[in-house]
């Protein structure tokens, strides 16, 4: 049977980069060693993350005030990374709680600084993305989280604004093409749209760095790794090399723009299958939908056990909706095919023909 792989992360992948990369496990390049074999500053992978670093910055179009860094920890770590380098202790950072992710993240930061929640969608349990509010001029910067993968939102635009913006972008990077200039700090998780799990991309403004009086511990410090170039200390090598392998292909099939036309084309034809659909209900507001994570429920909370155990048999894979949300969430990552997408609707059609 064909799986439809929905899962929201670890997530799909292209099935061409999974193909170069199991045949570099046993042999990478043809020179007699695997990637999981070699040494982290050998020529073979300086080579691997420098072209890494080279493709970050032409999708993104980054000025060349902007650093790229790999790191170790997922987007998590950076929920106090961040703060610990940018946040001096009396300083105040303005955060937008737009759902678990950026709520977990003011939480962090709270132990570094004072933290000022500018936006929360909280009294709508998170179903919209807050728009047209106060940012204190006097804010070290501000934080929000681009796609919401628990909730189903997504910013669609951003506050403009002199405070340095900092971004969440783990569940819809490298899916749109926009002004990654604008955004003075980005990091995102490698495994939804960019690779394997076990890898953080970190995009900064080397001017925001240095500022705070506190020791940083050394790896800690942007700074430090900015100046090994990402080799401060053994990064997760094979994670690397699978986001290189990701990061060749979207270039190779389009770009950012091309990623945005298909996310595009898959969101509505799912959208205008649930939303036709009396047996589903989707309570986000229609223009701060997730083009990558699509939230929605039952009518009948009962019919929820049925249409889970209908998605097993049929090959959906991942569409269990996250633990405090329930319901069902389908991704739409980068490398998820349109085919699965109307699989999905096809299979949504028949259950409402026979449960509507």
């Amino acid at each position: 049977m064909k799986k439809h792989n929905f899962n929201s992360g670890p997530s799909i992948l292209p099935q061409e980069v999974l193909a170069k990369a199991a045949r570099a496990v046993l042999d990478f390049n043809g020179i007699g060693l695997s990637i999981l074999e070699i040494g982290h500053r050998s020529t073979w992978f300086v080579e691997v993350i420098e072209e890494a670093r080279s493709l970050v910055k032409e999708l993104m179009q980054l000025s060349a005030e902007h650093e790229v860094l790999f790191l170790h920890g997922g987007a998590t770590t950076q929920f106090m990374q961040v703060p610990m380098n940018l946040l001096d202790t009396g300083e105040t950072a303005a955060y937008c709680d737009n759902g678990i992710w950026g709520s977990k993240a003011a939480a962090e930061a709270s132990l570094f600084g004072n933290v000022q929640v500018v936006a929360s969608s909280k009294d709508k349990n998170h179903t919209y993305i807050n728009k047209g509010f106060d940012i204190p001029a006097n804010s070290r910067y501000l934080h929000l989280t681009t796609n919401n993968t628990v909730e189903g939102t997504q910013w669609h635009s951003f506050p403009v604004t002199d405070v340095p913006l900092v971004a969440d972008m783990s569940s819809d990077i490298f899916s749109r093409p926009m002004n990654f200039n604008q955004f003075s700090l980005i990091y995102a998780g490698a495994q939804k749209n960019m690779g394997a799990a076990g890898v953080n991309l970190l995009v900064v403004k080397k001017s925001l760095l240095g500022k705070i009086k506190r020791p940083i511990p050394a790896i800690m410090d942007y700074r430090k790794h900015i100046d090994a170039n990402s080799l401060l200390n053994t990064p997760p090598v094979f994670a690397v090399y699978v986001a290189l392998l990701t990061l060749r292909w979207i270039k190779k099939e389009g770009g950012l723009k091309e990623m945005e036309r298909r996310s595009i084309e898959k969101a509505n034809l799912l959208y205008a299958t649930i939303d036709s659909l009396p047996v589903f209900t989707s309570h986000i507001v229609k223009e701060d939908r997730s083009n990558m994570n699509a939230v929605f429920f039952l009518s009948d909370p009962k019919l929820e056990a049925p249409f889970l155990e209908l998605c097993k048999q049929e090959g959906m894979v991942g569409v269990k909706g996250y633990r405090t949300v329930g319901g069902i969430r389908v991704s739409m990552y980068n490398a998820l095919p349109l085919e699965s997408v109307q699989a999905f609707c096809d299979m949504a059609k028949q259950f409402a023909a026979k449960h509507g």
